[in-house]
Order: structure tokens, then C-alpha cells, then sequence
């Protein structure tokens, strides 16, 4: 992994609002890149850059190679959900930041959102199904919302009690 650490829950990090990038240049290409190799190592199907610490509005997403197929990475820099749609759907969702903790969470099935892309330019687009579902809960990183957030108290305390007990499970 390229000097990008991920963060592991509960650090405080993940309450932090991310910023915009001021313009795409190489360094700003070089961080997707990164985050990139940190989400293939994860391994995850998905990565905020907030997830390595750094508090920038990117999101990277590959779903491609999770269904057996060839990578398909996507870039999204300063992304913003522009609608929702009213149909929910519920996804088994979890974090490279907690791994060994899956939690159902409903959100909407389809978004509209607007994003630069590697070279700077705006992009608007529609995202439904699964890739709906990534894309919401990175951007909620951007916004200093972790995943577990979003899930209802007891799910969040069932949730919370696992991850203990892994913890406890792995320092043993």
C-alpha cells in the first residue's frame, strides 16, 4: 500500500467532513490512484479518501472484479448527491475501516450525482442498484457519516458488541 494507512473504527476521523479539491491535478490523480491499491488490497469494493486519513472529497469504487469480471475502477472527485429516489433496497454493507461486520442498511435505489472526473471535467449521471448503494455510503464518509450511523440502534448495538468481541478475539 502506497504510505495511505486506513483508519480502523472507532477512530475520531471518521466523524470529520471532508473538503473539495480545488482543481484535479496530478497529486489529486496520484491520491486515486493510491486509494485504489489500498481498496484492491483491502480487500473492498469501495474506498473514501477519508478512509485513509486524508479528509479530501473522493470517493473510488471498482465493482467489477467482485463479480468475477475484470476491474472496472471509477474515480468521483467532490461528488454530491443531487436526488434520491423513494424506492429503498437493503444491502448487507460493511467497512475495510471494521472488517468482520456486515449490518443491513436500507437507502435509496437510485441517485442522481454530479462528480469531476480524473481530468477535472463535471460529470452528472444516474447510479442505481448496488452501485447506488457504494456510492451513498462513501459519499456519508465524506460527510463525517460512518456506515453503522445509518442502521438502527439495535442492529448499531449488535453491530458495536461483534466487533468487541472480535477485537477481543484477535488481542488474545
Amino acid at each position: 500500500m502506497p504510505g495511505l494507512t486506513l483508519l480502523r473504527y472507532p477512530d475520531p476521523g471518521f466523524a470529520q467532513v471532508a473538503v473539495p479539491f480545488d482543481t484535479i491535478d496530478d497529486d489529486a490523480r496520484q491520491l486515486a490512484d493510491d486509494l485504489l491499491a489500498v481498496m484492491y488490497a483491502a480487500p473492498g469494493l469501495g474506498l473514501s479518501a477519508c478512509h485513509a486519513g486524508v479528509f479530501k472529497r473522493l470517493v473510488v469504487v471498482d465493482l467489477g472484479g467482485a463479480e468475477g469480471g475484470p476491474r472496472a475502477p471509477q474515480v468521483f472527485f467532490n461528488p454530491v448527491i443531487t436526488s434520491r429516489s423513494d424506492r429503498p433496497q437493503t444491502f448487507d454493507e460493511g467497512s475495510v475501516s471494521m472488517p468482520g461486520i456486515t449490518v443491513k442498511i436500507g437507502r435509496p435505489d437510485r441517485i442522481e450525482m454530479r462528480w469531476l472526473d480524473r481530468h477535472g471535467q463535471a460529470q452528472s449521471g444516474p447510479f442505481d442498484g448496488f452501485l447506488a448503494t457504494v456510492l451513498q455510503h462513501e459519499i456519508d464518509q465524506l460527510d463525517g457519516v460512518f456506515f453503522l450511523e445509518r442502521a438502527s440502534k439495535l442492529k448499531r448495538d449488535r453491530a458495536l458488541a461483534r466487533w468487541k468481541k472480535l477485537g477481543a478475539e484477535q488481542n488474545s
